[in-house]
């Protein structure tokens, strides 16, 4: 333990040093594997395309059959898609259709547009090389080419690679259990009547779509009392089936913030405290199972403001997920954009500034950047990465961290 601030990025670096990936795999329909991390490398069986074919709705013929434009063919044939043709008679031409197979014999295609039909002939008016508007038999795949690599989180033109090969099924890391709640006796539910002091639970529906966006299997244990064995007894339920137990609130060290204690009693606790704004502080830490089940539970403590809660997440949870969903690629590179603003007294902290992008492709800066201010994130687009005591002047060049990408 330690009271210092640690910088954000060695604070990651251990988050991830303590990463594994889950054990077990399942075997899913390819329609159904998007958004899963693959758990092993796929091959493809066929070369792609299987055949030569064309690009072009035109004519097939042989290079050698067309010395000069204005050359003359009969038209012997006709090849549509997923119709193979006869081989080609020598001296003649066949009408082809976009992605049919190339008929023996042929070795270029020359596009309609630059060919005149005649009754059953064509003027070609232009000369082809051979090879002219073809795709060659394994030009995009060949056979037993790896695909797909394990770790890979699978995106929708993946699962369409996947599908180009004739794979029916792929197998996928199994989803990761998170369980999560929160602390606060002045938490209250949307829908209920809000006493005086007390605060509708943001964090809880905030957290929860996180955790699903991502792709994890939840178990919310909601609204936890403020007292010492509640919580204990909430971190026993979530470690016994769960991979992953986040908890949003309590994590300071006054007499009702009882988070720390309960997973000391529970396991063991790293506190960190980081250097970054929002969203200093967060605990790391395990938490053990009950008699007989192996191994432990990840736990991790967000804090209670609920952008601190939200930024927190996204730069230190959501590698920290990826990485135990055996993701092997968990970093966004920052996009580097115009700031539109003056940000002229930085903290000595690295800052995470609220911005959205305008319609002159520069970024504008949300005019509270308090830690309670939810509608910063609802307006922004994503987080402007300030370095330490950085100043920033309207002009300059700043790293931008998009939500969007954030959020994958």
């Amino acid at each position: 333990m330690t009271s210092s601030l640690r910088s954000l990025d060695d604070t990651l670096a251990d988050l991830l040093a303590r990463a594994r990936p889950v054990a077990g795999v399942e075997r899913v329909p390819v329609l159904d594997a998007c958004a899963r991390v693959l758990a092993a490398d796929q091959r493809s069986t066929i070369d792609v395309p299987s055949a030569d074919n064309t690009q072009m709705d035109g004519y097939a013929m042989r290079a050698a059959d067309v010395p000069a434009p204005g050359t003359r063919l009969r038209v012997s044939q006709r090849i549509a898609a997923g119709h193979p043709g006869a081989p080609l008679i020598p001296g003649t031409a066949a009408r082809i259709f976009t992605g049919a197979f190339i008929p023996d014999g042929a070795d270029a295609v020359v596009m309609q547009e630059q060919c005149e039909a005649q009754g059953d002939e064509i003027i070609v008016g232009h000369r082809p090389v051979a090879g002219e508007w073809v795709r060659q038999a394994g030009e995009d795949i060949r056979r037993d080419a790896v695909i797909l690599r394990a770790g890979e989180l699978l995106r929708p033109q993946a699962i369409g690679l996947a599908a180009s090969v004739g794979l029916a099924e792929l197998p996928v890391v199994r989803r990761l259990r998170v369980g999560c709640f929160f602390t606060g006796d002045e938490l209250v539910m949307p829908g209920e009547p809000l006493p005086p002091g007390a605060l509708y639970n943001s964090n809880r529906f905030v957290l929860v779509s996180l955790l699903r966006t991502l792709g994890c299997e939840v178990t919310d244990l909601g609204i936890v009392p403020d007292n010492l064995a509640a919580t204990r007894e909430a971190l026993r339920a979530a470690a016994a089936g769960c991979d992953l137990v986040i908890t949003s609130g309590g994590m300071s060290v006054g007499e009702e913030d009882h988070v720390k204690p309960a997973v000391q009693a529970e396991g063991e606790l790293l506190q960190w405290q980081i250097a970054i704004k929002p969203g200093k502080p967060l605990a790391c830490g395990r938490l053990r199972r009950p008699a007989g089940e192996a191994d432990f539970a990840h736990f991790i403590g967000l804090p209670g403001n609920p952008v601190s809660s939200f930024v927190t997440f996204l730069i230190l949870v959501r590698p920290f997920l990826r990485r135990l969903q055996g993701v092997v690629r968990t970093e966004v590179a920052p996009r580097r954009m115009r700031a539109d603003f003056d940000w002229p007294r930085p903290d000595r902290r690295r800052e995470f500034l609220r911005a959205r992008i305008n319609e002159q492709g520069g970024l504008d800066l949300f005019p509270n950047q308090g830690s309670a201010v939810l509608t910063s994130t609802v307006w922004g687009d994503g987080l402007v990465d300030t370095p330490p005591a950085t100043p920033i002047r309207r002009g300059d060049l700043v790293d931008f961290l998009a939500f969007n990408d954030l959020l994958t």
